[in-house]
Protein backbone atom coordinates (compact mmCIF):
# COMPACT_ATOMS: atom_id res chain seq x y z
CA UNK A 1 0.00 0.00 0.00
CA UNK A 2 0.86 3.39 -0.87
CA UNK A 3 2.44 5.66 1.63
CA UNK A 4 3.13 8.64 -0.49
CA UNK A 5 -0.31 10.48 1.26
CA UNK A 6 -1.38 7.83 3.53
CA UNK A 7 -0.27 8.87 7.43
CA UNK A 8 -1.76 6.27 10.06
CA UNK A 9 -3.51 7.70 12.50
CA UNK A 10 -2.79 6.00 15.49
CA UNK A 11 0.04 8.55 17.62
CA UNK A 12 2.20 5.51 19.17
CA UNK A 13 2.02 2.73 17.34
CA UNK A 14 2.55 1.39 13.61
CA UNK A 15 1.62 -1.17 11.54
CA UNK A 16 2.57 -4.40 10.27
CA UNK A 17 0.62 -4.05 6.54
CA UNK A 18 3.21 -2.76 4.62
CA UNK A 19 2.32 1.07 5.11
CA UNK A 20 4.64 4.00 5.32
CA UNK A 21 4.45 6.47 7.92
CA UNK A 22 5.36 9.85 7.79
CA UNK A 23 5.27 12.81 9.71
CA UNK A 24 2.00 15.42 10.06
CA UNK A 25 1.91 18.54 7.39
CA UNK A 26 2.97 21.29 9.21
CA UNK A 27 -0.61 22.81 7.10
CA UNK A 28 -2.98 20.16 8.82
CA UNK A 29 -6.50 21.03 9.51
CA UNK A 30 -8.05 19.25 12.28
CA UNK A 31 -11.11 20.43 12.75
CA UNK A 32 -14.30 18.36 13.50
CA UNK A 33 -17.12 18.97 16.03
CA UNK A 34 -18.12 17.57 19.35
CA UNK A 35 -20.23 14.56 19.50
CA UNK A 36 -23.48 14.43 21.27
CA UNK A 37 -24.03 10.87 20.29
CA UNK A 38 -22.17 7.49 20.28
CA UNK A 39 -23.24 4.66 22.66
CA UNK A 40 -21.33 1.95 20.31
CA UNK A 41 -17.75 4.11 20.18
CA UNK A 42 -15.04 2.62 22.22
CA UNK A 43 -11.48 3.64 23.22
CA UNK A 44 -8.22 1.91 23.21
CA UNK A 45 -5.17 2.31 25.77
CA UNK A 46 -1.89 1.15 26.03
CA UNK A 47 -0.24 1.04 28.81
CA UNK A 48 -2.94 3.47 29.91
CA UNK A 49 -2.52 6.02 26.90
CA UNK A 50 -5.03 6.39 24.42
CA UNK A 51 -4.11 4.86 21.19
CA UNK A 52 -6.73 4.26 19.16
CA UNK A 53 -10.83 3.99 18.98
CA UNK A 54 -13.17 1.05 17.69
CA UNK A 55 -16.87 0.33 17.91
CA UNK A 56 -18.97 -2.16 20.18
CA UNK A 57 -20.64 -4.39 17.16
CA UNK A 58 -22.02 -7.14 19.60
CA UNK A 59 -22.11 -6.76 23.10
CA UNK A 60 -18.84 -8.91 23.50
CA UNK A 61 -16.86 -7.82 20.32
CA UNK A 62 -14.78 -4.81 19.75
CA UNK A 63 -14.46 -4.00 16.00
CA UNK A 64 -11.03 -1.46 15.39
CA UNK A 65 -7.93 -1.25 13.72
CA UNK A 66 -5.45 -4.26 13.33
CA UNK A 67 -2.40 -2.03 13.40
CA UNK A 68 -3.43 -0.57 16.75
CA UNK A 69 -2.35 -3.85 17.74
CA UNK A 70 1.19 -3.98 16.97
CA UNK A 71 4.46 -1.94 18.09
CA UNK A 72 7.82 -1.63 16.11
CA UNK A 73 6.10 -4.83 14.04
CA UNK A 74 5.46 -6.99 17.14
CA UNK A 75 2.24 -7.43 18.62
CA UNK A 76 1.03 -5.80 21.76
CA UNK A 77 0.45 -7.93 25.01
CA UNK A 78 -3.19 -8.29 25.77
CA UNK A 79 -2.31 -7.18 29.37
CA UNK A 80 -1.02 -3.91 28.27
CA UNK A 81 -4.40 -3.14 26.20
CA UNK A 82 -7.45 -1.98 28.31
CA UNK A 83 -11.04 -0.30 26.39
CA UNK A 84 -13.25 2.69 28.11
CA UNK A 85 -16.83 1.60 26.95
CA UNK A 86 -20.40 3.57 27.83
CA UNK A 87 -19.61 7.39 27.92
CA UNK A 88 -18.54 9.91 25.66
CA UNK A 89 -16.17 11.31 28.11
CA UNK A 90 -12.98 9.09 28.64
CA UNK A 91 -12.82 9.88 31.65
CA UNK A 92 -15.73 8.32 32.68
CA UNK A 93 -17.71 4.87 31.59
CA UNK A 94 -16.00 1.36 32.28
CA UNK A 95 -13.19 -0.12 31.79
CA UNK A 96 -12.31 -3.65 30.66
CA UNK A 97 -9.71 -5.91 29.33
CA UNK A 98 -9.38 -8.10 26.12
CA UNK A 99 -10.11 -11.85 26.67
CA UNK A 100 -7.09 -13.30 26.84
CA UNK A 101 -6.50 -14.49 22.89
CA UNK A 102 -9.64 -13.03 21.85
CA UNK A 103 -7.94 -11.39 19.10
CA UNK A 104 -8.94 -11.97 15.45
CA UNK A 105 -7.98 -9.69 12.71
CA UNK A 106 -8.88 -9.47 9.02
CA UNK A 107 -6.76 -11.51 6.19
CA UNK A 108 -7.64 -8.47 3.99
CA UNK A 109 -8.25 -5.74 5.31
CA UNK A 110 -6.98 -3.85 8.42
CA UNK A 111 -9.46 -4.84 11.03
CA UNK A 112 -9.52 -6.63 14.51
CA UNK A 113 -12.15 -8.04 16.50
CA UNK A 114 -11.42 -8.17 20.09
CA UNK A 115 -13.68 -10.36 22.31
CA UNK A 116 -14.37 -8.37 25.89
CA UNK A 117 -16.63 -9.10 29.15
CA UNK A 118 -19.90 -8.58 27.97
CA UNK A 119 -21.01 -4.58 28.03
CA UNK A 120 -23.80 -3.02 28.59
CA UNK A 121 -23.86 -0.31 25.68
CA UNK A 122 -25.89 0.13 22.56
CA UNK A 123 -24.00 -1.75 19.91
CA UNK A 124 -23.54 -1.00 16.34
CA UNK A 125 -25.74 -1.73 13.27
CA UNK A 126 -23.54 -3.38 10.18
CA UNK A 127 -23.38 -2.34 6.66
CA UNK A 128 -25.03 -5.24 4.52
CA UNK A 129 -23.63 -3.53 1.48
CA UNK A 130 -20.77 -1.64 0.23
CA UNK A 131 -20.11 1.98 0.22
CA UNK A 132 -20.80 3.88 -2.21
CA UNK A 133 -19.61 6.85 -3.46
CA UNK A 134 -21.22 10.04 -2.91
CA UNK A 135 -22.18 9.37 0.34
CA UNK A 136 -21.32 11.61 3.28
CA UNK A 137 -20.13 10.04 6.52
CA UNK A 138 -19.17 10.88 9.91
CA UNK A 139 -16.45 9.51 11.43
CA UNK A 140 -16.16 9.37 15.40
CA UNK A 141 -13.26 9.37 17.65
CA UNK A 142 -11.19 10.49 20.17
CA UNK A 143 -8.06 11.19 18.68
CA UNK A 144 -5.43 14.41 17.78
CA UNK A 145 -7.14 17.97 18.03
CA UNK A 146 -4.13 19.67 17.01
CA UNK A 147 -0.97 18.86 14.06
CA UNK A 148 2.31 18.06 15.34
CA UNK A 149 2.54 16.24 18.51
CA UNK A 150 -0.70 14.10 18.59
CA UNK A 151 0.14 12.93 21.86
CA UNK A 152 -0.13 15.92 23.35
CA UNK A 153 -3.72 16.99 22.37
CA UNK A 154 -5.71 13.70 22.30
CA UNK A 155 -9.31 15.06 23.07
CA UNK A 156 -11.25 13.69 26.28
CA UNK A 157 -14.48 13.67 24.60
CA UNK A 158 -15.88 12.17 21.19
CA UNK A 159 -15.45 13.98 17.68
CA UNK A 160 -16.91 13.67 14.81
CA UNK A 161 -15.68 14.73 11.50
CA UNK A 162 -17.45 15.05 8.06
CA UNK A 163 -16.27 13.31 4.70
CA UNK A 164 -17.57 12.47 1.40
CA UNK A 165 -16.80 9.15 0.23
CA UNK A 166 -15.41 9.07 -3.54
CA UNK A 167 -14.12 7.18 -6.23
CA UNK A 168 -10.97 4.78 -5.74
CA UNK A 169 -9.87 6.75 -9.27
CA UNK A 170 -10.37 10.17 -8.15
CA UNK A 171 -7.17 12.09 -8.36
CA UNK A 172 -7.22 12.77 -4.81
CA UNK A 173 -7.13 9.20 -3.83
CA UNK A 174 -3.49 8.64 -5.74
CA UNK A 175 -1.73 6.35 -2.87
CA UNK A 176 -4.46 6.41 -0.39
CA UNK A 177 -6.09 2.80 -0.86
CA UNK A 178 -4.82 -0.12 -2.67
CA UNK A 179 -5.89 -1.31 -5.90
CA UNK A 180 -8.82 -4.29 -5.69
CA UNK A 181 -8.14 -4.03 -2.00
CA UNK A 182 -11.22 -3.20 0.61
CA UNK A 183 -10.27 0.44 1.55
CA UNK A 184 -12.92 3.20 0.34
CA UNK A 185 -11.89 6.80 0.00
CA UNK A 186 -12.67 9.73 1.48
CA UNK A 187 -12.39 13.66 1.41
CA UNK A 188 -12.98 16.54 3.75
CA UNK A 189 -16.16 18.16 4.34
CA UNK A 190 -15.39 19.72 7.77
CA UNK A 191 -12.66 18.46 9.95
CA UNK A 192 -10.29 15.43 9.62
CA UNK A 193 -9.13 12.58 11.85
CA UNK A 194 -5.58 12.36 12.90
CA UNK A 195 -3.77 10.18 15.52
CA UNK A 196 -5.74 8.60 17.85
CA UNK A 197 -8.47 8.12 15.85
CA UNK A 198 -7.74 4.97 14.27
CA UNK A 199 -9.92 2.33 14.09
CA UNK A 200 -12.78 4.86 14.75
CA UNK A 201 -16.31 3.99 12.87
CA UNK A 202 -17.10 5.55 9.75
CA UNK A 203 -21.36 5.83 10.16
CA UNK A 204 -23.83 6.44 7.32
CA UNK A 205 -26.61 8.83 9.08
CA UNK A 206 -30.06 8.00 7.37
CA UNK A 207 -32.62 11.47 7.59
CA UNK A 208 -34.27 9.62 10.93
CA UNK A 209 -31.10 9.58 12.46
CA UNK A 210 -30.23 5.96 12.24
CA UNK A 211 -26.31 5.02 12.33
CA UNK A 212 -25.55 2.17 10.04
CA UNK A 213 -21.12 1.33 10.63
CA UNK A 214 -19.91 1.23 7.05
CA UNK A 215 -16.02 1.20 7.38
CA UNK A 216 -13.11 1.03 10.22
CA UNK A 217 -10.91 4.11 9.73
CA UNK A 218 -7.21 3.44 9.36
CA UNK A 219 -5.64 5.97 7.81
CA UNK A 220 -5.71 10.10 6.50
CA UNK A 221 -2.97 12.84 5.26
CA UNK A 222 -4.32 15.14 7.63
CA UNK A 223 -5.09 17.90 5.44
CA UNK A 224 -7.80 16.73 2.78
CA UNK A 225 -8.18 12.89 2.10
CA UNK A 226 -8.81 9.74 4.71
CA UNK A 227 -9.14 5.81 4.12
CA UNK A 228 -11.18 3.56 5.94
CA UNK A 229 -11.89 -0.60 5.35
CA UNK A 230 -15.67 -1.17 3.75
CA UNK A 231 -17.43 -3.05 6.73
CA UNK A 232 -20.34 -4.35 3.85
CA UNK A 233 -16.98 -6.39 2.02
CA UNK A 234 -15.79 -8.00 5.60
CA UNK A 235 -19.40 -8.62 6.91
CA UNK A 236 -18.78 -12.50 6.44
CA UNK A 237 -15.78 -12.65 8.82
CA UNK A 238 -17.19 -10.23 10.81
CA UNK A 239 -20.25 -12.49 11.50
CA UNK A 240 -18.19 -15.75 11.81
CA UNK A 241 -16.20 -14.76 14.59
CA UNK A 242 -18.89 -12.68 16.38
CA UNK A 243 -21.44 -15.78 15.87
CA UNK A 244 -19.36 -18.29 17.29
Amino acid sequence: MAGRIRVLLTAVLVAVTGIVTASAPASAVIGGSKSTYGPWAVRMFVDGKPVCTGAAVTRRWILTASHCFFEQARPVADKRITFRVGSLDVRKGTTLRPVPGGRVGSAVADMMLVEVPAMNVRTARLSTAPVRPGRTVRVYGWGATCAGDENSCQSPVLKQSRLRVVRPDDPRCDGATAPGGSDFCMVKVSGIPAGGDSGGPVMSVAPHGAETLLGVFDGSDREKVAEAGDVGQQLAWIRSVTRR
